[in-house]
């Protein structure tokens, strides 16, 4: 059993879901990721094996089908998923945003049309806010929702949907007129069935091809190209306009500390891959972990790798006991991201020449690691939310 990154206080039940996704992890994803990931494949068979082990179901009540688990049981599972592959991780990171906002704000209509299904991995779900003019700014989104008649008439451009063509369920943020006079409050989000697939996959909805990425390969990464699309007010997520904002918030918040253990993920394999080699490669006699420069680099690389798992956890069980824990999020997901490039780059020159090498996984870690800079908001977003809420807390009363 590793030393790093455990995790005191786990259940029994919470411990075997850890033991049978690692056995899972090593002997049905590390062995194929280098060939899937070259070859940009989407990773069927991997998928198939999830279903089949219920992690679809993960955090959907038991009542819908699922078993009922926390979100510290989920970041845990993707902490192990994202050390084998981080595409694999956000295969299942959209959908489960979805389906933890269909638990907190779904009408009972909705939650018992799709969580059933997403518990199986029937539906799969994705979710879109961003757009091609605006990264962070949410509340400049332009797509727009228009009555007509019975329906909504969806028109403009999403951009970054992770999961765009293999999902069939799509959690979108669109512009409604509210009237209000703050912007977020005149956002509603739509919960959109589609086909799976690329081109137009529905009248007035298309989906373009994959769009090409540095790294996070496999997944599919897609446009989403609204044209005149209708949609029935029944879509719209908690049956109420105007909540979307404060719906997809809620889903961030979560997919932060998804974020922040998927980073843990890949410096936990960074590091077993660096502090491996160190103990293979041999210099001026002796294996290059005994020389000082070496073990004072691993040092480092460890501790920075418990230090962000210990914030995730935090952040996780501070969700799960229904506070707030925006701060806690942003700041898990910034530690972890940031070290996670650090340690990622250690293990690189620890390989050496080697690490440049298509043929050593460090060097997919090392196109994968720059991904959760920028995922779920910037290491600077990060700064203002978590410096937003510390004025809450420690605001002067000079």
């Amino acid at each position: 059993m590793a030393r790093l990154a455990q995790t005191a206080g786990l259940t029994d039940i919470q411990d075997e879901i850890l033991s049978t996704v690692r056995t899972f992890v090593d002997k049905e994803i590390i062995p194929h990721a280098q060939a899937l990931e070259h070859g940009d494949t989407y990773p069927a068979d991997i998928v198939e094996g999830m279903k089949e082990m219920g992690l679809f179901g993960l955090t959907i009540p038991e009542e819908f089908g699922g078993l009922g688990e926390s979100l510290l049981t989920y970041a845990l599972v993707v902490e192990q998923i994202a050390r084998g592959w981080m595409s694999v991780s956000g295969v299942i990171n959209t959908h489960f945003i979805v389906a933890h906002m269909l638990k907190q704000h779904g009408t009972d209509e909705q939650k018992r049309k799709y969580l059933p299904r997403m518990a199986t991995g029937e539906v799969r779900g994705s979710f879109s806010m961003s757009e091609p003019e605006l990264g962070s700014d949410v509340a400049a989104i332009r797509t727009r929702a228009t009555r007509d008649g019975d329906d909504y008439v969806i028109n403009g451009q999403k951009m970054w949907l992770t999961n765009g063509g293999s999902s069939n369920l799509t959690a979108v943020l669109v512009k409604t007129d509210e009237g209000a006079d703050k912007a977020h409050k005149n956002l509603t989000a739509f919960l959109v069935e589609k086909p799976e697939g690329f081109g137009e996959v529905s009248k007035g909805l298309t989906i373009p091809g994959k769009i090409d990425k540095m790294g996070y390969k496999g997944v599919d990464t897609t446009e989403m190209v609204f044209d005149g699309y209708r949609i029935s007010p029944e879509q719209v997520l908690g049956g109420q306009t105007g909540q979307g904002f404060a719906q997809m918030m809620d889903g961030v918040e979560v997919g932060r500390v998804n974020v922040a253990a998927r980073a843990c993920g890949i410096a936990i394999r960074s590091f077993e891959l660096a502090i491996e080699y160190a103990q293979q490669r041999k210099t001026f006699g002796k294996p290059i972990i005994e020389h000082q420069a070496i073990a004072f680099k691993l040092a480092e690389m460890a501790t920075k790798v418990e230090a962000a798992h210990l914030m995730m956890v935090n952040a996780a069980r501070l969700k799960d006991s229904g506070a707030r824990n925006d701060v806690e999020a942003g700041m898990a997901k910034l530690i972890a991201s940031e070290f996670c490039a650090e340690v990622t780059q250690e293990a690189f020159r620890i390989h050496g020449g080697y690490g440049y090498s298509k043929e050593y996984e460090i060097e997919r870690l090392m196109r994968e690691a720059p991904f959760l800079l920028i995922g779920e908001g910037t290491s600077e977003i990060q700064k203002t939310i978590i410096s937003r809420g510390l004025l809450r807390d420690y605001r002067s009363r000079g």
